[in-house]
């Protein structure tokens, strides 16, 4: 299991534009490289990131062979509802993580 780390407040008030970052540990490998042995290393990325608010996608990302390891990820989201953000991995080799983060809404 990779090493995720995710930046969130853990409270708003209903409305608020709250910025979320989310990085994971992973070695992004782009199946170009030559290993010590001059073969090349096969290809290990992470192919799609996914972010649900309460079950709704909020935010989604395709990543590609150019993106660095250590992929790191900042958007914004307007707080509407106390509920539960869940942050989705996926990709080759059968990589799939998921986290969860709560955040509780106050009225405005």
């Amino acid at each position: 299991m990779a090493r995720a780390l995710i930046h969130m407040p853990a409270t708003a008030r209903r409305g608020e534009i709250i910025e979320i970052r989310a990085l994971i540990g992973h070695p992004m490998e782009t199946g170009y490289r030559p290993g010590a042995d001059g073969k090349l290393i096969p290809r290990d990325i992470i192919r799609k990131f996914v972010c649900r608010y309460n079950g709704e996608q909020i935010f989604g990302a395709e990543l590609h062979q150019a993106v660095s390891a250590n992929p790191y990820i900042s958007f914004f989201t307007i707080a509407t509802e106390t509920g539960t953000l869940e942050f989705a991995w996926e990709g080759d080799n059968g990589f799939a993580q998921t986290e969860k983060m709560n955040l509780t809404v106050a009225p405005a």
